[in-house]
């Protein structure tokens, strides 16, 4: 039984989205940037809530706002560029036209890790395209949600309700997924979140974009500039304190670098500034809650069990705080373990040496997710084939440069277990839209398609 909170949420936003569907899309678009302004100025409050909640480091908060106004920078040039084609008719003084047209109410549940820019990602397209949102964000993050709201009433004027925010948790998610009125659901979290939304959707045959997780790898040849290399590594296995869908978690480096790579990998792991997010030096914050934590130590105590050497993972007491910050682990395993075929949300990285390119990238796919990979190298035949249909199985593709830290302009998502969705750049704008397809005539006989006589008596 829905609450009446809900029921009046949902009708809100049916109504507005009537309204905001006629407005011309670059009058949609200047509101976008309205928008984004309003982000400008608020951009140091708006990361500061982001610090509070997602316990993210100050410059990983700015660049979270950052992203949001990027975004709407984004929606403002899309919103001359919603085209369709038009195809060459077999009929004459025919012709197809191909038009895109909004799909009314979009659902978009988001996760604790990024609370701002997904978000930003789903709202930016789908409101330019025509659409309301209704947005549940993670309950870590409700603050973060709120703040992008006030943000947004400052300058929607009418159309403040084009964002409403659904506070709560997974009774909360399933009713979006079972409501008929909400034509697309966005739904940004676990593999295992995705597998129990999904068939809640499919059931009434509604659409659904999934941002899952990602068990990411990355690949380190002979040739790699290791200096480079090391740096990209360490970002992505550890920034947001490895709770991003695209950290790194597996990496397999050539045997004959290995011993030099793991060295300098120690060395930067125990440099890394480990504290409160709040502080300037900081570079690595706390897990979200003591469930990460706990699930850390479950997969790392396993593996010890096995005899797999371990180093680091420990809890670390900062500052008098409870909170669970801890060091990063490198696991070095010899063969491939059962823990590396599922992602654990914490900073884990499993080293393990490979001799033959043609083997890492066979390790990189053999297993159920698909969002983000990397190789380092400089040898060209080794980048191509990894960009290549024989090489890496997931969305995103990188060449000297980490699996993390995916730049707007081009989509993102990945395949397999990762949910095959898209979102931010490129045409993911479709995803946000319904697709018609017309015909047209504009002589005056009518000619039936492939030849067809269907003539009147």
């Amino acid at each position: 039984m829905k609450n009446k909170n809900y029921e009046i949420i949902v009708n809100k936003s049916k109504d507005i989205s009537l309204r905001w569907r006629s407005v011309p899309a670059p009058q949609r678009g200047e509101l976008i940037r309205q928008f984004g302004n309003e982000l400008r100025l608020q951009k140091e409050s708006l990361a500061k809530t982001i610090t509070k909640e997602a316990r993210k480091i100050q410059t990983e908060s700015l660049g979270e706002v950052q992203e949001a106004i990027d975004m709407c920078d984004f929606a403002v040039g899309l919103s001359r560029q919603l085209y369709g084609l038009t195809m060459p008719s077999e009929r004459p003084n025919h012709r197809l036209q191909e038009l895109w047209h909004p799909l009314g109410v979009v659902g978009c549940i988001t996760a604790f890790n990024f609370p701002m820019a997904v978000f930003a990602w789903n709202f930016c397209l789908a409101a330019v395209c025509g659409n309301s949102i209704i947005w549940k964000p993670s309950p870590h993050s409700n603050e973060c949600a709120k703040g992008i709201k006030d943000a947004w009433d400052k300058v929607s004027g009418e159309f403040s309700d084009l964002i409403l925010v659904l506070e709560g948790g997974n009774e909360e998610a399933v009713s979006i997924c079972k409501d008929n009125r909400i034509t697309l659901v966005s739904a940004t979290g676990s593999t295992q979140m995705g597998k129990e939304l999904a068939p809640i959707v499919s059931a009434r045959l509604g659409k659904l974009l999934l941002e899952l997780g990602g068990n990411n790898a990355a690949i380190v040849c002979p040739s790699a500039d290791l200096d480079l290399t090391i740096k990209g590594i360490a970002f992505s296995a550890c920034g947001t304190t490895g709770q991003r869908c695209t950290s790194l978690r597996r990496l397999f480096v050539h045997k004959d670098i290995y011993e030099d790579c793991v060295r300098r990998l120690k060395k930067c792991f125990d440099d890394l500034v480990i504290g409160c997010p709040s502080k300037e030096d900081s570079q690595i914050g706390p897990l979200i809650s003591k469930n990460s934590y706990d699930s850390m130590q479950h997969v790392l105590d396993s593996l010890r069990d096995k005899n797999v050497e371990v180093i680091g993972g420990e809890r670390l007491e900062i500052e008098d705080s409870d909170e669970y910050y801890v060091k990063p682990a490198l696991v070095l395993v010899k063969n491939i373990e059962d823990e590396m075929l599922t992602e654990t949300f914490a900073p884990i990285l499993y080293v393990k040496e490979y001799e033959e390119v043609e083997d890492a990238i066979h390790m990189q796919n053999n297993v159920s997710q698909g969002l983000s990979s990397s190789i380092f190298t400089n040898d060209i035949r080794e980048s191509e084939l990894f960009l290549s249909e024989s090489g890496s199985d997931c969305g995103i593709a990188n060449v000297n440069i980490g699996t993390s830290g995916a730049e707007i302009g081009g989509a993102f998502g990945g395949e397999k277990d990762t949910g095959g969705g898209r979102e931010s750049g490129s045409d993911a704008w479709k995803n946000y839209m319904r697709r018609v397809t017309a015909t047209i005539n504009y002589g005056d006989e009518l000619p039936l398609a492939q030849g067809v006589e269907f003539d009147e008596g």
